[in-house]
C-alpha cells in the first residue's frame, strides 16, 4: 500500500476502506431489493393490454390473465346473471377481439297489483313484460313516466332503472241517445273514459252516474243528449244545448221570462228540435193622449132693428175640444203600431151667434157738382182700374170690348162681384163718378170693383174708396146681407 502523498489522496483511501467494512443486514437487504426488483421487471414483462367493451363504452386492461374471467377479476368488473358476454368466461382471453359485455337492461314493473324488478335483455317493452309473465290485454295500456307508449317500442339501454305501469283495460256499457256501446278503457273516472273514446259530452247533456264515478268494470252510462238552440233576446244571442221538452222550458233554463204582451217566435208551445232558433220580441205599451180643437159653428140671425151692415156678436163661439187615448205598441223597442183606444168630447164647441142688420136707410149724398144723389148702402172697397184692352182679349176677338151685361166696356163702366153688388146696380164712387155695374172679372172677387175706362183716358188705381150704391134698393130677396172681409183693408199709422 502506498502512502497518501495529498490530503485528496487521504480522502479516497478512507472511502475504500467504509466500503469494505459493511455490515451483513444491510447487505442481505440490498439482495433482497435487488431480487424483488428483479421479479417486478419479470412480471410487467409478462402484462400485455387486452380491450373490454362494456355496451357503447371501450376500456384498455392491462393483464397476465389468461382466461376472461381472470381478466374481469383483475379489473373488478361485476356482472349480472343476465348480463351477455363473449367470449365465455372460462374461454382463455382472444388475441384479435375484446371481451365484449352486454348489460341488462334494469326495469321495474307495476302491474295486477304487483311490483318486479329485474333485469332484461328483450328489445322491446312488449318483449320485457312477457319475459316476466305479464300479458297485455287488447286495450290495455302501458306507461312510462306517466305517458302511455307503444308495447313495440324500443326498451333503451341507459342503465338506469325504467319503471314500466301497466293499466289494464275495463269493459264499461254506453247508452249513448239509445245507441249502445262497449268500452274498453284505463281511465280513472267515467268522464275520462268517454273522452279518451271521443265522445264528447257536452254541458246541457244528462249523464249517469256523474262523470266523476271512478271508472268500474262492467258500468253502464247513459247519456241523454242535449239539442243546440240559439235564442236571440234583448240584444244579445244566446248559443246554448238544452233538454228541454218545449220553447217555454228552453226560456226558463235560461232565466228568460215573457212578461205581460212578450212573445217567442216560434211560440212558447213549440216542441224542440236540433238547432232551433228562437226569438224573444219584448212587448211595450205606452198609452199617449192627444187634444183637437173642434171649430165652432156660426149662426147669423136677422136683425130688423139694425142697419144694414152693422152686426152685433149676441153669442161668443167657443171651440171644443176632443180627446183621445193613442195606444203605441213596441216591439224590441221599436214602434211597430198605432192605434186610437177611446175617444171623447172633452167640451163642446160654443156655436157663436151674430145678429145682422136688415133694416135699410136712405141717405142724400151731394156730389162735386152740386146734384143730389140718394144711396141706401154704402160699402168700403178696393177699387182698381182697366180698359178694353188690358181685359184679356185680343182686338181680333169678336167679342172685344164687349162685357158681360153686353154693354160696350169704357168710362162708367165697372166690373163687381156678383155675390157682393148685383148687375146693372147704379153707384157712385168718389173719385170716378156715377157708374153702373155692368161687368165681372176673373180677379174680382168679393169687396173689390175694377173700374173701366176709355183707353185714351185710363187712370190707374188701386186704392181703398167708399162705393155708394145709390137708389132704388132692390128687393129683401136679392140684396147680399152678409158680405165676407175679402179683401181686408190693411191700415196704415
Amino acid at each position: 500500500m502506498s502512502n497518501p502523498q495529498s490530503d485528496q489522496d487521504l480522502d479516497a483511501f478512507y472511502a475504500r476502506r467504509a466500503r469494505l467494512h459493511l455490515d451483513a443486514p444491510t447487505l442481505i437487504l440490498a439482495l433482497t431489493l435487488t431480487a424483488l426488483s428483479i421479479m417486478a421487471w419479470g412480471y410487467f414483462r409478462s402484462l400485455k393490454p387486452i380491450t373490454v367493451q362494456i355496451d357503447q363504452t371501450t376500456n384498455l386492461i392491462l393483464s397476465n390473465q389468461t382466461t376472461v374471467a381472470g381478466v374481469l377479476n383483475d379489473a373488478a368488473i361485476l356482472l349480472d346473471p343476465a348480463d351477455i358476454i363473449f367470449p365465455a368466461l372460462n374461454a382463455p382471453v382472444p388475441d384479435n377481439q375484446p371481451i365484449s359485455i352486454k348489460r341488462a337492461q334494469p326495469i321495474q314493473i307495476q302491474a295486477d297489483g304487483n311490483t318486479i324488478a329485474r333485469r332484461t335483455q328483450s328489445k322491446t317493452i312488449g318483449d320485457a313484460l312477457s319475459e316476466a309473465g305479464i300479458t297485455l290485454k287488447l286495450y290495455d295500456h302501458v306507461l312510462i313516466d306517466g305517458s302511455v307508449v307503444d308495447p313495440k317500442t324500443l326498451l333503451a339501454p341507459s342503465g338506469d332503472v325504467t319503471h314500466l305501469v301497466v293499466q289494464r283495460a275495463i269493459p264499461i256499457q254506453v247508452n249513448d241517445n239509445g245507441a249502445f256501446t262497449t268500452l274498453y278503457t284505463t281511465a280513472p273516472t267515467l268522464g275520462e273514459a268517454l273522452r279518451q273514446a271521443g265522445l264528447i259530452v257536452y254541458l246541457g247533456d244528462y249523464v249517469t252516474p256523474d262523470l266523476g264515478t271512478p271508472a268500474t268494470p262492467g258500468y253502464q252510462v247513459y247519456i241523454q243528449r242535449s239539442r243546440e238552440a240559439t235564442i236571440n233576446v234583448d240584444g244579445r244571442t244566446i248559443r246554448t244545448r238544452t233538454l228541454a221538452n218545449t220553447v217555454a222550458d228552453l226560456l226558463t233554463q235560461e232565466g228568460i221570462k215573457l212578461e205581460n204582451k212578450d212573445y217567442a217566435d216560434p211560440s212558447a208551445t213549440t216542441p224542440m228540435s236540433d238547432g232551433l232558433k228562437v226569438l224573444v220580441t219584448r212587448v211595450r205599451e205606452d198609452f199617449i193622449t192627444e187634444s183637437e180643437y173642434i171649430s165652432y159653428d156660426t149662426v147669423w140671425q136677422a136683425d130688423p132693428t139694425m142697419e144694414i151692415d152693422q152686426r152685433q156678436t149676441s153669442q161668443a163661439g167657443n171651440e171644443g175640444v176632443k180627446k183621445r187615448t193613442i195606444r203605441i205598441l213596441y216591439e224590441n223597442g221599436r214602434e211597430t203600431k198605432r192605434s186610437v183606444d177611446r175617444e171623447w168630447i172633452e167640451s163642446p164647441p160654443v156655436t157663436q151667434i151674430i145678429n145682422y142688420g136688415t133694416k135699410i136707410v136712405h141717405r142724400s149724398l151731394t156730389l162735386p157738382d152740386g146734384s143730389t144723389v140718394t144711396y141706401w148702402r154704402k160699402l168700403r172697397i178696393l177699387a182698381t182700374s182697366y180698359t178694353a184692352a188690358t181685359s184679356g182679349k185680343a182686338r181680333t176677338h169678336p167679342e172685344f170690348g164687349i162685357t158681360a151685361s153686353g154693354m160696350r166696356a169704357g168710362t162708367g163702366i165697372v166690373a163687381v162681384d156678383p155675390k157682393v153688388i148685383n148687375m146693372l146696380t147704379k153707384m157712385y164712387v168718389p173719385g170716378y163718378g156715377l157708374a153702373v155695374a155692368g161687368d165681372t172679372g176673373g180677379r174680382i172677387k168679393g169687396k173689390r170693383v175694377d173700374l173701366g175706362y176709355d183707353e185714351w183716358n185710363l187712370v190707374l188705381w188701386f186704392q181703398w174708396v167708399d162705393v155708394y150704391l145709390l137708389d132704388p134698393a132692390p128687393p129683401a130677396s136679392q140684396i147680399h146681407w152678409i158680405i165676407a172681409d175679402t179683401p181686408k183693408e190693411r191700415y196704415t199709422h
